[in-house]
């Protein structure tokens, strides 16, 4: 029982009725106790929300305990807070507060990290602290971060990210932002804004992933090091050859058209047959995200064939899924998948674990969170199948769904990460 809870009841015991029973009493200091368990946001400022911190053992949500799952359930259901954008825009107005706040000063770097920088490309558009937390438990000085937003994307949020840059000194904008439409080309020129910046920074990263606002790692930043070094140049990523639905998607010509949906514009499908690819370019379909080397992305930077290609995806549908997937099977390019090699399917590659709703209960357990166009929001009593599947990210999340598992995989991967770093020779403060 909280001292708070207490002390409210009694304060307020004036106003109950004489006739008031022990029993009754009994039942308010029940409901107390009951709910005790649900801490009260931190704030740095009193008119400040920030992130909310659940009185939660994730060791247990972990062991699948009936007791914490269903106190993550009521938690989900009844006592969620959305943490806002402008909330961090203000934090990170103090660059200071917020690096203390948010455990930036005191990350350790081993020399394994330092010696293997990674990159990241996020193309987000929303949910700025859920920007913040997926930098934040991937984390690392060695790394660089590129951010692009959309154009589109609020005021706030906007700000939020801008400060994000600005506080952080591995973090920056994209020179050149987009605004990104669903299943149009604006998504890949997003991402390839940011790999030509990331090309021209200082940092000599070896790899680079890409990211979105609602994925998160399985992985601390010490067993991602550990897993790119197992690559040795290879590229990792979805590619398979397409269905015939799929290739309807690249054959005919889209025209990009106002539509009632988040991104308010959809390609949409013509009677116009395109013209084959050039360069003879057998087409394979994957999805948006990958792990590639940096000798591939320079490879790519400099090939007039890849230029073609992307000139001639223009106005197909969702290119960013058969744009990467068909340049790793180029002939001769750096960490080349042969063309002739089977399918990389998305549970074969470790890129992104996502669960379909139409495969759950065949490929994977059921979904214990929501479904959005029929991909998973994880819950948290998938935790542990999250974490032991082997993928190193996972998408999709949302503290608005499940906060409980958000808080914990950090927690987790926090652990993890202290725990490969204790027994390394050297750890620097970054």
């Amino acid at each position: 029982m909280t001292l708070r809870c207490l002390s409210l009841r009694l304060r307020r015991k004036q106003f109950l009725p004489s006739v008031l029973s022990l029993l009754t009493i009994c039942v308010v200091l029940l409901f107390c106790v009951k709910h005790s368990y649900i801490t009260e946001p931190s704030h740095i400022a009193t008119d400040m929300q920030i992130i909310p911190k659940y009185n939660i053992d994730c060791s247990a949500i972990y062991d699948m305990d009936p007791v914490e799952v269903g106190k993550s359930l009521l938690i989900k259901k009844k006592d969620v807070v959305e943490s806002k954008d402008e909330s961090l825009a203000y934090l990170t107005s103090n660059c200071t507060l917020f690096k203390k706040y948010r455990g930036y000063d005191n990350v350790c770097v081993t020399d394994e990290e330092q010696d293997f920088p990674i990159a990241y490309s996020l193309v987000v558009h929303k949910s700025a602290w859920m920007v913040e937390r997926l930098i934040n438990a991937l984390y690392s000085p060695s790394n660089i971060y590129c951010i692009h937003y959309d154009q589109k994307s609020s005021v706030q949020f906007i700000s939020a990210m801008e400060g994000l840059a600005q506080c952080l000194p591995n973090v920056f904008i994209t020179s050149k932002k987009e605004s990104v439409y669903y299943a149009s080309i604006s998504r890949l020129k997003a991402d390839l804004n940011c790999l030509s910046d990331l090309l021209g920074s200082e940092v000599k990263w070896k790899y680079v992933i890409n990211l979105c606002g609602q994925d998160f790692p399985l992985k601390s930043n010490m067993e991602l090091v550990s897993e790119l070094k197992k690559l040795n140049g290879r590229n990792m990523l979805e590619t398979s050859r397409p269905t015939p639905a799929k290739k309807q998607r690249f054959t005919f010509h889209y025209e990009l058209k106002d539509a009632s949906f988040e991104y308010q514009k959809l390609p949409v499908k013509t009677e116009y047959v395109k013209n084959p690819p050039p360069h003879n370019i057998e087409v394979f379909s994957g999805n948006a995200y990958f792990v590639l080397s940096r000798k591939f992305i320079e490879h790519m930077n400099a090939s007039g064939v890849v230029k073609d290609f992307l000139s001639w995806s223009e106005d197909t549908y969702s290119p960013d899924e058969h744009f990467w997937a068909t340049l790793v099977r180029l002939p001769g390019v750096p960490g080349e998948v042969p063309r002739s090699k089977p399918d990389i399917t998305d549970l074969m590659s470790k890129t992104r674990l996502v669960k379909w709703q139409y495969l759950e209960e065949q490929l994977y357990p059921p979904c214990t969170g929501t479904h959005v166009r029929s991909v998973c929001i994880f819950g948290a009593a998938e935790m542990r199948w999250l974490l032991n599947y082997g993928h190193w990210f996972a998408n999709k999340f949302d503290p608005k769904v499940d906060p409980v598992l958000i808080q914990c995989l950090e927690e987790k991967l926090k652990e993890k990460q202290k725990l490969f770093q204790s027994v390394s020779l050297t750890c620097h403060k970054g």
